[in-house]
């Protein structure tokens, strides 16, 4: 107990001499160095929040996830939704040129075409046209009303720029320990002189770290917020004793589930991928990680988002856990039977402690209907592999569009491809509904993605930061961080 608390008093000590304020609030991301200033436009989690601190839309996201107002001072939307109206804050920017309605129109459409053939590319399939219609003001036109565009038109990936150029909240520098994002001054955004100014704001300094050194360095006090945790890392999250009470989980929105990367051998049927999926005991999958609130799902998209028209059940909700199971021990002894091999499948998770965990539950799981699993080296050698990814915005359409065949050819249908796109021209919203309900059973009837439940998300959050709000998306923007006024 005494040399408990001795430990406990020296990490705090640390904390203290560490975590004095130097005028800069210190983020570890986890995530590869060269995630944080990514270019392009397949950005990592890491890399959309920079690019949303350096680049801005026409709206952009704040820290409860919400839409706000970014290069567009304020909107209308007409036509029964199919039109959104856009007035800018024309000014001119750092470098001479002037922002006016017809460079963001000319840069907007630039980015479009580089979007296509990605999973975001396809959630702007509504767009019809963008037009400039004075010198302030732009005009999205939609081939059918869409309630979250405003949601997808906010993504760090739709921010605004000329060239080598942005339209950002936030200038960034790199440094040997990270990039140093500072807060551009509101006269060089087009907005009123705000005094005192220098007096309230911080820069931000982003650190790429794994998640042991971004743990590490929180209970040290060397950084003020963690970002970027996952399931597989969720265990590091709370074993420092500054650390505990500091967790913050989102309840993100997205997919969390299996990958069926080879459908061969034991995977090479429907019934086969079914029985591993009703062998799933998903509840019991969570209990090791004590996490409360933890929704688990056998379906691609949420039942929360389906529409009152449809109201999906969970897949076997007649049977108990046993029941499942009985119907899966069959299936596996048919194919043992007529294949004479003894079932086996290959895993690839991504490495932490929470992924080793997670593998001995899917193991016992299929060992229960007599399957056994390994724990694949590389993504090439595994058959089933982790989908772990939060939604951009909650409309069945996202959750579809990931398994498009243009963006994940092994986990695709052409048919729920089809139904897709005739729900693009649907008359009205109930047959819109129909056409995304009908592709995603299209696609649950492959058995190519078995589903888990809600991706999770965890950070470390110092009780004097401001601005992080947990949220469905798990955005927490760093331009709010730096305590800017406006």
């Amino acid at each position: 107990m005494r040399s408990w608390l001795l430990a406990f008093l020296s990490a705090s000590l640390a904390a203290c001499s560490a975590g004095t304020d130097d005028g800069i609030v210190d983020v570890a991301f986890i995530a590869e160095p060269g995630e944080l200033a990514a270019e392009g436009v397949r950005l990592s989690p890491a890399g959309q929040h920079v690019r949303a601190a350096v680049s801005t839309g026409l709206v952009r996201l704040d820290p409860r996830g919400e839409v706000v107002p970014g290069v567009a001072e304020r909107w209308i939307v007409t036509d029964g939704g199919a039109s959104y109206i856009f007035r800018i804050n024309e000014f001119d920017l750092p470098g001479g040129s002037r922002l006016t309605a017809q460079a963001v129109r000319d840069a907007l459409q630039r980015r479009m075409r580089q979007l296509q053939g990605t999973s975001l590319g396809l959630d702007l399939a509504k767009v019809r046209d963008i037009r400039a219609m004075t010198g302030r003001v732009i005009e999205i036109r939609l081939t059918s009303p869409m309630p979250d565009f405003l949601q997808v038109l906010a993504q760090p990936e739709l921010g605004i720029g000329f060239g080598e150029q942005s339209v950002g909240l936030m200038t960034q520098r790199v440094q040997d320990d990270g990039l140093l994002l500072s807060p551009l001054r509101p006269e060089l955004r087009g907005l009123p002189e705000q005094p005192g100014w220098d007096e309230v704001v911080r820069a931000v300094r982003v650190h790429p770290a794994s998640a042991q050194a971004a743990t590490d360095g929180f209970a040290e006090g060397r950084f003020d917020l963690v970002l970027g945790g996952r399931l597989a890392t969720l265990p590091l999250a709370s074993t420092g004793p500054l650390s505990r009470g500091n967790v913050r989980l989102d309840a993100a929105v997205g997919l969390f589930g299996l990958d069926v990367r080879r459908a061969a051998g034991f995977l090479g049927t429907i019934g086969t991928r079914e029985a591993l999926a009703m062998a799933i005991d998903r509840e019991g999958l969570m209990q090791p990680f004590n996490i409360g609130g933890w929704i688990a799902s056998t379906r691609i998209v949420p039942t929360i988002l389906s529409t009152p028209a449809q109201s999906p059940s969970e897949r076997w909700a007649a049977l108990s856990l046993e029941q499942r199971r009985s119907d899966a021990r069959q299936r596996v002894a048919q194919w043992r039977a007529g294949s004479g091999q003894e079932p086996q499948v290959s895993l690839f998770l991504p490495a932490g402690p929470g992924s080793d965990l997670l593998f001995e539950g899917l193991a016992e799981d299929f060992a229960a209907i007599g399957v056994s699993a390994t724990r694949a080296d590389t993504l090439d050698a595994a058959d089933l592999t982790l989908r772990d990814r939060v939604a951009r915005y909650a409309s069945p359409r996202w959750f579809l569009n990931q398994f498009n065949c243009t963006v994940s050819r092994p986990q695709c249908s052409e048919d729920a491809d089809y139904l897709v796109a005739l729900a693009l021209d649907a008359r009205d919203g109930g047959e819109e509904a129909s056409y995304l309900y009908e592709a995603e059973a299209a696609l649950l009837g492959t058995n190519l993605y078995i589903p888990l439940g809600a991706p999770i998300r965890w950070s470390l959050v110092r009780a004097d930061v401001e601005a992080f709000i947990e949220n469905p998306w798990n955005i927490h923007p760093l331009f709010p961080l730096s305590r800017a006024p406006i």
